[in-house]
C-alpha cells in the first residue's frame, strides 16, 4: 500500500470516473456525497472506501473529499484483486 497526505477539500475519488484504488483511513476526516442523494456520511480512522467500484467493476458511487488534512493509505487494482476482493466475496 501506498501512504499519501492529503489537503484539507482534496478530492480522492469522484463519482462516475474508473475505480482504480482501494482506500484506507489513518487520520483526518473525510466527508462521502452522492449527487443523487447529497452528503452521505464522514470518514474517520479505520474506515475504507473504493470497494464497491473495484469488487463490483463499476464507475465509483460517490464522491470522496477530505474535510481535514488526512493520511490515507491506498492499493492499485491487481492487490486489491489478490489480497482483498476476497474479503468482500459472499462464500
Amino acid at each position: 500500500m501506498e501512504r499519501e497526505e492529503v489537503a484539507a477539500g482534496t478530492a480522492l475519488v469522484r463519482e462516475g470516473e474508473p475505480g482504480d484504488r482501494f482506500y484506507v483511513v489513518f487520520s483526518g476526516m473525510l466527508a462521502v456525497a452522492n449527487s443523487a442523494m447529497g452528503p452521505r456520511e464522514v470518514l474517520r480512522p479505520g474506515d475504507y472506501f473504493g470497494e464497491v467500484s473495484l469488487a463490483m467493476d463499476i464507475p465509483r458511487t460517490a464522491t470522496v473529499s477530505a474535510i481535514t488534512p488526512a493520511v490515507v493509505a491506498s492499493c492499485d487494482r491487481a492487490t486489491f484483486d489478490e489480497l482483498l476482493r476476497p474479503l468482500f466475496a459472499d462464500d
